[in-house]
This record gives C-alpha cells, structure tokens and sequence, in this order.
C-alpha cells in the first residue's frame, strides 16, 4: 500500500483502502484486552476524563466520512472510530471530534487527540515519532474505467481477458497486472500519463491503489467508475492503524480495540457496507 506524499493529497481528498485481511499487526505496545480494567474510561487516560478525543482531516471525504460529518458515524473510518469507541467503553455521546492537517498529526511532539484516523500508513519511519494501533485496513488494487468501457460491468478476473490495462512504473499495480490478472500491462510514467491515456481510449482501465481509484473515479475521468479491486498480496504491507503519540499510555488499549473488532468480524462488516459493496467497488475474484 501507497499512502504517503504526493499521493496522500490526493488520498486526502477521497481516500483513500480493500481490507481483506486486516488480522493486527504489529505494534509499539503489547495489546491486552480493551475490556481489562485498565482499559475502562475510568482508566484511560485521555486528553480530557471521560472523554475521548478522535481526529480526522479537514475536511473528510467519502467514502471514508460521509459529507464530512465524523460525528454521524456513517463513512468506513467514521465507523471505524465508533466501532473501537465503543469497544472501549465509550458511548457515543463521549466521542468529541477535532480536526487535522495529514502532516502535522504525523510531527513529533504533543497531540490534540487521543487518536487519529486518516489513512495513516504504518511505516518504520513513521513509527520512530508517533505509536500505531494494529491495522485496520490494508489498500486493495483497483481497476479505474469509465461507464463507456468494455471491462465495464466485468465481475470477475476471468472476465478481464483481452483488456488493456495501464499503470505506472515502478508500481505495486504492475505486478498485480501481471502476477494477478496474468495480463501484459501498459505502462505510463505516472497516473497523471495514465489517466490521459484512459481519457483517449488507449487503454481500457487503469490499475492504482483503491483510495487512489475512489479519487480518479470521481474527480478525473468522465463518467468514472471503479470497474473491481483485486485483493492484497503485498507481504511488506503494514496496512493503516490509528496514529497516537509517541508512547501514548493508550496505544496497547486501542491496538486491543483494533484486534477485538478484528477477531468478532465487525472490521469486515464495515467495509463490506463502505469500502465494497456500498462503495461500488466489488472484490473481482
């Protein structure tokens, strides 16, 4: 998974990620269980008692935050944060919202949250500054067409054969075009020259990460659609976990949360409502 600069502006803006296997990953603390005493409200120690504190960005997008309203619940991450919420012990009326820029929640030094959900990436870098939960969800590939094109409609990878398909050098998205999808890709310096190339018909889909997809589906190619997306195989992918402070005292507590959604199967819940079937991206098998 690719969430980071430059992308994540454009991931910012609709970002966006299939989880098809979002089983915790590690973490900078031990992940007892969120329902153990020290992990009651009464225990946590968040910014304000009895409280706690969730920050998104500014503003949020579909399908992560419907109409930039976190507070409604509705959005895969808007979801997400109440599903751990509440795992914690928190009611939803606790839940007090604030908002981020990307950069700064991920600097060194002091936050104004007691965790953030914003498609962060867990990356060694990243963690020598700011604490992770486990993942909570892992970027699929997806394949970006128009409602004019002859893959549109295709619900299988079988149903692919003979599509030209692009994506640029040097990505993860070539290689599942060829060790997925056992297709010759078309390759373009960047999706910039890739989405160009869609736009003029030389090629019939272009193959980037899924919040990637969400984003040109919807802002960059005429009547866009997200044709499917072909799950994770990447091994190296740490996938996306709440960001904390550095040593925050509630990182083992929300990484338990993370894993207890995780293992009751409510994770995949919600991304089957947000990020597949309700999102208009169906899992292509």
């Amino acid at each position: 998974m690719k969430i980071n600069k430059p992308l994540t502006a454009i991931a910012a803006i609709l970002f966006a990620v299939g989880l098809t296997s979002c089983a915790g990953q590690d973490s900078e603390s031990a992940s007892p269980s969120s329902e153990s005493a020290s992990c009651a409200p009464d225990s946590l120690k968040t910014l304000t008692p009895a409280t706690l504190t969730i920050a998104t960005g500014e503003p949020a997008y579909e399908p992560w935050v419907l109409n930039d309203k976190p507070e409604s619940g509705e959005g895969f991450e808007a979801a997400v944060a109440y599903a751990v919420a509440k795992q914690l012990g928190y009611e939803n009326a606790a839940v007090k919202w604030v908002r981020t820029t990307f950069d700064s929640a991920i600097t060194p030094g002091e936050k104004t949250f007691d965790f953030n959900i914003q498609q962060y990436s867990i990356t060694d870098e990243r963690k020598a500054v700011v604490d992770f939960s486990s993942a909570y969800y892992f970027s699929n590939q997806a394949i970006v067409s128009s409602k004019a094109s002859k893959i549109a409609g295709v619900t299988t990878i079988a149903g692919l054969k003979g599509a030209r398909l692009g994506a640029a050098v040097g990505s993860t998205s070539l290689d599942t075009i060829e060790m997925q999808l056992g297709l010759k890709p078309q390759v373009f310096n960047d999706n910039a020259a890739a989405v160009a190339a869609l736009k003029n018909g030389q090629i019939d889909g272009l193959v980037v990460d899924l919040p990637t997809a969400f984003y040109l589906s919807a802002a960059e190619v005429t009547d866009g659609i997200i044709v499917g997306q072909i799950e994770n195989r990447d091994s190296n992918d740490q996938g996306a976990g709440l960001l904390l402070a550095k040593d925050s005292p509630l990182t083992a507590c929300v990484t338990g949360a993370v894993d207890a959604i995780t293992a009751s199967g409510e994770l995949k819940a919600i991304q089957d409502k947000w990020l597949t079937v309700g999102a208009g991206a169906p899992v292509l098998k």
